[in-house]
Parts: C-alpha cells; structure tokens; sequence
C-alpha cells in the first residue's frame, strides 16, 4: 500500500452543479506530481500515488483557479479505506444491490446525540450504523426516498461525502491496481 490514497470529492457533477471533466481532473493531479492517477466515472473520485503533505492546499486553490470552484475534499489513505470498508455491516446487502448501501465517510465522528437524532429518522426498512469515520447507511427502498439520507447529506454537524457500495467497491479495486 505504498502511499496509495483515495480522494473523494463532495457534490461533483452532482445535478449539473460543479461540473468537473475526471479527464481534467486526472491531468491537475498529474500536474501536481501525484502518480498512477486514476478516476472512478464522474463521481469526483480519484485514487493517486503520492505524500498527502500540503496537498489539501495545492489542490483546493488549483481547482479554484483551474475549474471556478473548491469542494470538500477527503483524503483517505488506502490502508484507512480498506478499514472502512472492512467494518461496513450492510456489506453482504450491498453485494446483492450496491445501490441500497451507501458509505459517508465522515471528516469527523458525530456526537452521540446527533447520532440517536439521525437514527430515529431511519424508516422501518433501513438500518444505520455509526463509526468514527463513516456512517453505513442501509436502505433497501433507495436512498432517494430515505429521509435520513437527505438529512444525513443536509448535516453541518460534521462534514461528509457518501458512494454507494458499488462505488466505493470499484474505487477500492482502482486502488488495488496501482498499489501492486
């Protein structure tokens, strides 16, 4: 796992908003000196080969400068990643239907309360299961329909960005790919 990461951008090419060509987005990262850069289709997903020092800085002012915006971004190294998915509960649900399992990888753990709060908005069919870094978010009926969900991606309590499991399965293999 040789300096792998995973970046993950909130709210790219989501309802026509922060448009973001992963072409482009793949060349910037080049450019920053970051190695066996690869995308996941257009969900603002990337995986590289590089130090993390300073980069949160680099990488939000270029794409000020480059693409008109600067979202979240989240750093994950491959080693944390793989231990998030690891831990996700709903694994084998996702295996049967990506789309019904969702991860948040949260920029920090919610407060216990806040945690009870967005749980009791589960519908009867869905299941949510904290950790300090992700949310794992079960909702068979879909995740448009989930107000938890919603509530969940609406939070100012604790910055986040989810993928469904699909996503989150493909990132990791990309991942794999460059750390052999």
């Amino acid at each position: 796992m040789n300096n792998i990461n995973i970046l993950l951008l909130r709210g790219v090419n989501v309802g026509g908003a922060n448009r973001l060509p992963m072409a482009e987005f793949r060349a910037f990262l080049g450019e920053l000196g970051l190695g066996c850069v690869q995308t996941y289709i257009q969900s603002g997903s990337a995986v590289f080969q590089g130090a993390l020092d300073g980069l949160e800085a680099k990488i939000a002012q270029g794409m000020t400068l480059r693409f008109g915006f600067a979202p979240r971004l989240f750093f994950i190294p491959l080693a944390d990643y793989t231990a998030i998915l690891a831990a996700n509960p709903f694994a084998a649900q996702g295996e049967n239907d990506g789309k019904s399992v969702h991860v948040f990888f949260l920029s920090a753990p919610f407060a216990p309360a806040d945690s009870a709060a967005l749980t009791a908005l589960a519908a009867q069919s869905e299941k949510v299961v904290f950790t300090p870094r992700a949310a794992y978010l079960y909702a068979p009926a879909g995740v448009g329909r989930s107000v938890l969900a919603e509530k969940l991606s609406q939070t100012r309590k604790v910055d986040l960005t989810a993928r469904n499991y699909t996503s989150v399965m493909a990132i990791a293999a990309l991942a794999a790919s460059i750390s052999s």
